[in-house]
C-alpha cells in the first residue's frame, strides 16, 4: 500500500497518476476542504505527527509514502522523513516546478529577512499573499505599516487573523468555492484589486507554477508594484529527483558543471520528483507490483539524455551513471546512460510496450559551434518524402525530440544522434512504407511511452471514463493523445482535469465505455488521419487493423467537391491540411465529421455527441451541422 499526503495540485496529480494502477492507496489531507475524486485511493482527513504516521504505516502495512504536500508545510515534510527513516520505507517528495530566480524580485530567506527588505526599500503600503498563517510571523511590521492579507473565507481563517489582532477591515477574503481547483493555492492576483488598494510591494511565497507563482507576479509587474518573495525551504529544491542513498544532480548545467546541492536525505530510500511521469517512474523502481505495466522512454528522451550526457563529458571529461532530462511538460526525470570512445549513449528502455527499438543504443556527440544544430549520423533515417515535420533530406528526428535537446542543451553545439543498428531495426518498422530510409526515426510527444496492452489499455481507459465520471464534471472529453488533449483542454478550460480521457486508438471501445457508465454529454476529438479511417468505419484506427484507404479519400474528396486527385499526391492523410485550399477546407471537414458521425452516433445512442478535427497546429474544427 502507499500513503499520499496530499491537499495540493501535486496531491491530485500524485492521486491521478496512482489511479492508473488501479490498486488500493490511502489520500490525506489535513482537512476535508480539497475536492478530488478517488477510484482506487481511501480518503484520510485530519493532522498526523510523526507518531501517528509511524502507527499508520505500521497497521495499514504501508510500503512507501509520497509527500505531495505544500512546499511550506516543512513541519510535516520533517515528520515524514523522521518516520519513514524510523520504520524503515521509502520516501518520495512530490515537489513542484521553480521558475528560474531573476535579478527583478527580491528574494528573502524567511519573514524576518522579509521585514528587514521591506523596511530598507521603505515599503509602507503591503498586500501580503502568503496566507493568513503568516500574520503573526510579519506582526512587527504590519503594525507599523498599511498591510492588507489575501485570505479564504472561512471562519477558522478569521479567527486566526483576530487572535493575533489584525484588523479585520485589511482581510481581503476569497470565496474557495468560487475558484477553480487550480486558483485554490494559487490565489491569482485581480489587476483591478491592485488598482484599488494601490500596494507599494507584494510579499508573496515561491509557490512554484502550480501555486500561481508566475501569474502573481507577472500581474504586480505590470501594474509597477515592487515584488517580494519568500524563499521556498531550500531542503526541497533540488535535486529534482533523487536516486538511492543521495546521488543525483538538478540540472544539465550542474550536471555539467559539477554544481549540486544535497537534500538531507541520508540513507533513506526514494527521492525527489517534481511531475507525474518521474512519480510513476519511482514509483516503478520502489513497488514493481504496484503498476501492472511498466513505463519507458521515447528515443527522444534518450538521444536527449545520451546528449546531456555527452555535455557533462565535454565539460568535465566525466560522464554520470543518471543525468537529468527535463520533459516537454516540464518536469525532469533522471535517465540512465554511459559513455564510449566518442560519444555517449543511452540504452531504449520501453518499459513493457512492445517496441522494436527497445534496448537500442541510441548515442550522440557534441561538437562546440557558433551555433545550435543538430544532425542525423548512422543508424537515424532521413525522409525522403513531403509530409514530415522537416523536409525530404532532414534527418527523421521529429518536431518534439529537436525541441528536446535544444531545451536541455545550454549554447551552441553541432549535437549528432546516432542509434546503433538503427538501420536494420528500421526493416520492422513502418519506416520504409512512410519513405524514410536509412535508418529509424526519433520521435516522441511526451518524452514517455505508455506501456501498452489491448487488454490493459482497454481497462485504464475504462478506469479513466469511471473517474470522469465520478469528477461530476458536465461533459467528457475524449483526444487520442497528448497533442489533442492539449488543444482539447484549451477549448474547456472550465473543466477538471479528469474530464479529459485519451482512447488512443480505440474511438469505438470508449464510446462504448461512455454509454456503459451511463456518461451522457461527449466530446470526441480526432486528428485527421484518424478520422478518415473512422469516417471509413474503422472504429480501432491502429494501422494493424485499419490502413489507409487512397480509394475511400478520393471519395470523401469528391463528394466535398474538392480534388479527388489530391489523394494521389499524398504519403500522410495529414499532408492535407497544406493541399486543401482554404475555400475548400470547410466543405471537407464537414464530410469527414459527417461520416465519422454515422459510425460513432449510434455507439451514444442515448447522449450528446459532439464530434471535432484537430490539425496538427492545434486549430479545431467543429462539425458544421
Amino acid at each position: 500500500m502507499i500513503l499520499v499526503f496530499g491537499g495540493t495540485t501535486e496531491g491530485r496529480r500524485a492521486a491521478a497518476v496512482l489511479e492508473q494502477a488501479g490498486s488500493p492507496y490511502y489520500y490525506s489531507t489535513r482537512g476535508s476542504g480539497q475536492e478530488v475524486e478517488l477510484v482506487h485511493g481511501v480518503r484520510l482527513s485530519g493532522t498526523m505527527d510523526t507518531a501517528a504516521v509511524v502507527a499508520f504505516c505500521r497497521e495499514k502495512s504501508i510500503r512507501l509514502i509520497v509527500d505531495a504536500a505544500h512546499p511550506f508545510a516543512e513541519q510535516l515534510h520533517r515528520n515524514l522523513l523522521v518516520a519513514a527513516e524510523e520504520i524503515r520505507i521509502p520516501l518520495i517528495r512530490y515537489d513542484r516546478i521553480y521558475p528560474p530566480h531573476t535579478d527583478d524580485i527580491t528574494w528573502c530567506s524567511d519573514y524576518a529577512d522579509a521585514i528587514r527588505r521591506l523596511e530598507d526599500a521603505g515599503v509602507r503600503r503591503l498586500l501580503a499573499l502568503t496566507g493568513v498563517q503568516t500574520i503573526g510571523r510579519l506582526k512587527p511590521y504590519w503594525q507599523r505599516h498599511d498591510t492588507w492579507f489575501r485570505i479564504l473565507d472561512r471562519d477558522s481563517s478569521r479567527e486566526i487573523a483576530a487572535a493575533h489582532g489584525f484588523p479585520q477591515e485589511r482581510l481581503l477574503q476569497a470565496d474557495p468555492r468560487q475558484l477553480a481547483p487550480q486558483q485554490q493555492d494559487a490565489q491569482q492576483l485581480d489587476s483591478q484589486l491592485l488598482l484599488s488598494l494601490r500596494p507599494e510591494a507584494i510579499l508573496t511565497k515561491e509557490s512554484g507554477i502550480s501555486g500561481g507563482f508566475v501569474e502573481k507576479v507577472e500581474a504586480a509587474k505590470a501594474a509597477g508594484i515592487k515584488v517580494f518573495v519568500i524563499n521556498a525551504p531550500l531542503q526541497l529544491q533540488a535535486p529534482l529527483q533523487l536516486p538511492p542513498r543521495g546521488e543525483g544532480l538538478n540540472s544539465s548545467e550542474n550536471v555539467a558543471g559539477g554544481n549540486a546541492t544535497l537534500p538531507p536525505w541520508g540513507e533513506l530510500e526514494g527521492g525527489v520528483v517534481n511531475g507525474p511521469h518521474g512519480l510513476r517512474r519511482m514509483v516503478e523502481r520502489l513497488l514493481p507490483d504496484f503498476f501492472p505495466l511498466r513505463s519507458g522512454l521515447t528515443t527522444g528522451t534518450c538521444a536527449t539524455a545520451a546528449a546531456v550526457a555527452a555535455l557533462c563529458r565535454l565539460k568535465t571529461g566525466q560522464t554520470p551513471s543518471e543525468v537529468p532530462v527535463r520533459l516537454p511538460n516540464g518536469e525532469t526525470i533522471l535517465v540512465p546512460v554511459g559513455a564510449s570512445d566518442g560519444f555517449s549513449f543511452c540504452i531504449k528502455d520501453a518499459g513493457d510496450d512492445p517496441d522494436v527499438t527497445n534496448g537500442a543504443e541510441v548515442q550522440a556527440s557534441l561538437q562546440p559551434s557558433d551555433h545550435f544544430e543538430i544532425r542525423g549520423g548512422e543508424g537515424v533515417g532521413r525522409f525522403t518524402l513531403p509530409g514530415f515535420d522537416y523536409p525530404p533530406g532532414e534527418a527523421a528526428i521529429n518536431r518534439g525530440p529537436r525541441q528536446m535537446l535544444r531545451d536541455n542543451i545550454p549554447g551552441d553545439y553541432i549535437v549528432t544522434i546516432s542509434v546503433r543498428g538503427g538501420a536494420e531495426l528500421a526493416r520492422r518498422t513502418f519506416n520504409p512504407r512512410l519513405g524514410i530510409e536509412g535508418g529509424i526515426s526519433v520521435i516522441g510527444v511526451s518524452g514517455i511511452v505508455q506501456p501498452y496492452s489491448e487488454e490493459a489499455f482497454l481497462e485504464s481507459i475504462r478506469k479513466c471514463m469511471e473517474v470522469a465520471r465520478a469528477s461530476g464534471a458536465p461533459r467528457i472529453v475524449l483526444g487520442s493523445g497528448a497533442k489533442s488533449e492539449d488543444a482539447l483542454r484549451a477549448l474547456y478550460p472550465e473543466l477538471p482535469p479528469q474530464a479529459f480521457v485519451q482512447y488512443g486508438n480505440f474511438v469505438g471501445r470508449t464510446l462504448c465505455m461512455a454509454t456503459d457508465l451511463d456518461i451522457r454529454s461527449v466530446t470526441l476529438g480526432v486528428m485527421l488521419g484518424k478520422a478518415v479511417k473512422l469516417a471509413a468505419g474503422q472504429l480501432d484506427t491502429h494501422s494493424r487493423h485499419a490502413t489507409f484507404d487512397r480509394e475511400f479519400l478520393r471519395k470523401l474528396l469528391d463528394e466535398s467537391h474538392c480534388d479527388p486527385s489530391l489523394a494521389d499526391r499524398i504519403t500522410l492523410v495529414r499532408e492535407l491540411w497544406d493541399l486543401l485550399p482554404a475555400d475548400s477546407l470547410p466543405a471537407f471537414v464537414h464530410t469527414v465529421l459527417d461520416h465519422c458521425l454515422r459510425h460513432c452516433r449510434p455507439l451514444l445512442p442515448d447522449g450528446d455527441l459532439t464530434l471535432l478535427l484537430i490539425d496538427d497546429e492545434g486549430h479545431i474544427f467543429p462539425h458544421d451541422n
